[in-house]
């Protein structure tokens, strides 16, 4: 079964549903500046602590020192943690070293290389995003099938078009933000209604 993943919660409201819906992951963007969904680190700690016990809590991080996600792993805040900048292979080594939590690393999609590229990380879960990032829309699915190694996919899926990515991707488990707002801000019905949907699904 298709895995689900929210992501960019930062509010009461937002866990509430969650613990409704029940998805796989949900995920917190950490100390991004220039995200509107960015959340400081006790905010994180908050909301973290409300979530049901079955639901991962993603720490999601952007270039941030790697001593930051390390941390907050060996507090318990976060399950797994997504790196959604520049970070190599390097950092990857150095977080080994720290945690054993998962790891997921995301990758900004424009065209076929980019999933070349993203097949040889060491994360044990690879993300594959539309080439801005951030913006809401899709790219290439046909891309996809350069990918060698279960991936989340991600970038523009919405309650219109989540079947059709699941049939034309196949992938291990789905990201949705945006997709799941109106007016900027996290939507119960359509949360529930995506989670539903994916559950319904028989890979």
């Amino acid at each position: 079964m298709t895995k689900i993943k929210i992501c960019g919660l930062t509010r009461e409201e937002d866990i509430c549903s969650v613990n409704e819906a029940e998805p796989d992951y949900c995920g917190f963007i950490v100390e991004v500046p220039k995200s509107r969904r960015s959340i400081s680190v006790p905010r994180l700690r908050e909301l973290s602590r409300r979530l049901n016990s079955g639901i991962v809590p993603v720490g999601v991080f952007v270039d941030a020192p790697a001593e930051l996600p390390a941390r907050l792993a060996a507090e318990g805040v976060i399950g797994m943690i997504q790196l959604h900048g520049h970070e190599d292979e390097a950092y990857i080594r150095k977080l080994r070293k720290w945690t054993e939590i998962p790891l997921l690393q995301a990758f900004s999609v424009a065209g076929e290389r980019d999933v070349v590229y993203a097949n040889r990380s060491s994360a044990d879960w690879i993300l594959l995003d539309h080439g801005s990032g951030g913006t809401g829309e899709c790219f290439d699915w046909d891309l996809t099938k350069e990918a060698k190694r279960p991936f989340f996919l991600a970038g523009g899926l919405t309650l219109a078009n989540l079947a059709e990515a699941l049939r034309k991707t196949d992938p291990w488990a789905v990201d949705l933000s945006s997709g799941v707002e109106t007016d900027g801000k996290k939507d119960r019905d359509k949360i529930l209604a995506a989670v539903k949907a994916v559950r319904e699904m028989k890979k």
